[in-house]
């Protein structure tokens, strides 16, 4: 069985999850037995490449027919145009100099003339939409080229669903289409942006399967996009141990840590953490509090930090990653993702790897899997507060969901998972 997979990035260079789910899931599929061609708008030549077989879309002079207007070449391949100001991935603090730079620099034109190449950034910059839509038109090309070579189509993520769309429409082959987020999770109802809404839509109706990352996800497909229930299904993600490593870091404090680490906007709940933290300081004063990321709502963190007056027991760190995010969790004694909604939230699960015990809200797809997190509503803050201040407090309960978790983690592994993926295709071949 081979799959023509489309993705936005891969790591080692990414920019949020979406990446290292794609790896987990290529490597878990290769151990089951599933080729993938895994499709990139621009590679850096050093992602590895034993378990797939990747092509730089940037190397790719398209081959098909494209017309002067976008427009008419979408027609051709059945989807919508579409512009929008949305970046989501992009670190936050580039969010606004982003919006600003595509005001100036937008264009309405975004086809490649035949034979033409087109130099991607691969990124989630100003001119996004542009290149979600070159990314499909290059697609109908490298789906052409390769149409011997694989068996279905597998898009991640919107922004890959009209290259997905465009794939199945040129070689007729099934399309899965997963869904890692939708509109609802980067925005309140009334803050979604109808224009990826709908091609989110249009991805999900076209596909002839869709793969949801937990049963939240599947709710608000169902419900909020009107996807008949019959052709949606639920993989849960899973936790990629190859990476892992046993760090040795030196701490400067005495006290315990809890740690936040995420992007710092409404949707990852950062000020029911912060409220958190200063019930647990008038209980106990042997805890610090970090706060790991970046985000919009930083300057209003910080001030709602120094209200409550709990500054000099609460510290920033700015955006992690990399190396950085596994020495934060080496250093955590606790971790807390108090989510107002998470598609999944795989972060509890990399805590938790590292004997970290977790606290997460119910309204995530991790809760689903994970029995030994402890759980609590987001917007909860006095559970979340005695439950923290237990796991600071008294050891044995720490060291029991620390053991405990550890050997629940251990099992939600991508080669298990995407078992699941493997007999999705099967029913569609």
């Amino acid at each position: 069985m081979r799959v023509l997979m489309f993705g936005w990035e891969f790591p080692p260079h990414i920019a949020g999850g979406l990446g290292t789910a794609c790896k987990g899931i290529v490597e878990g599929l290769a151990y089951n037995g599933v080729e993938t061609i895994f499709v990139m708008p621009k590679a850096s030549g050093d992602e590895d490449q034993r378990c797939t077989r990747i092509i730089n879309a940037s190397d790719v002079a398209v081959a098909y027919r494209c017309t002067s207007d976008v427009d008419e070449f979408i027609n051709m391949v059945k989807f919508i145009s579409v512009d929008s100001n949305i970046v989501p991935y992009v670190n936050p603090d580039e969010y606004f100099q982003a919006i600003e730079k595509m005001k100036r620099e937008y264009s309405t034109s975004s086809t490649i003339g035949f034979g033409q190449k087109f130099n991607f950034s691969g990124k989630y910059g100003a001119n996004l939409l542009e290149e979600v839509s070159r990314y499909a038109q290059v697609a109908a090309t490298i789906a052409m080229e390769h149409s011997a070579e694989f068996d279905l189509i597998h898009a991640h993520d919107w922004l890959t669903y009209l290259a997905g769309i465009a794939a199945k429409e040129i070689t007729g082959k099934p399309l899965v289409v997963h869904v890692h987020a939708t509109s609802f999770d980067r925005g309140t109802d009334d803050m979604v942006d109808s224009r990826v809404y709908a091609i989110e839509k249009r991805g999900m109706e076209v596909a002839n399967r869709v793969v949801t990352v937990s049963d939240l996800t599947r709710n608000i497909v169902i419900n909020k996009y009107g996807i008949d229930p019959g052709k949606v299904v639920t993989v849960h993600n899973a936790v990629d141990f190859s990476g892992r490593e046993d760090m040795d870091v030196h701490r400067g404090v005495r006290e315990k840590v809890v740690t936040f680490l995420g992007r710092i906007t409404y949707q990852k709940g950062p000020e029911y953490f912060i409220e958190a933290a200063a019930k647990v300081l008038k209980r106990t004063s042997n805890v610090r509090f970090v706060m790991a990321g970046s985000g919009d709502m930083m300057e209003r963190a910080v001030r709602q930090v120094a209200r409550l007056g709990i500054a000099d027991r609460f510290h920033f760190t700015g955006f992690l990653k990399g190396n950085d995010v596994q020495r934060m969790f080496a250093l955590s004694d606790v971790y807390i993702m108090p989510s107002v909604s998470e598609p999944f939230g795989i972060s509890p699960l990399e805590a938790m790897r590292t004997n970290v015990p977790s606290i997460i809200s119910k309204q995530s797809g991790a809760a689903e899997v994970l029995t030994y997190a402890l759980k609590v509503d987001f917007w909860d803050v006095d559970t979340l507060a005695d439950q923290i201040y237990a796991l600071v407090t008294y050891p044995a309960l720490s060291a029991f969901a620390a053991r405990e978790g550890m050997a629940e983690v251990n099992n939600i592994k991508w080669n298990n998972a995407t078992v699941k993926l493997k007999e999705i295709y099967q029913t569609l071949l």
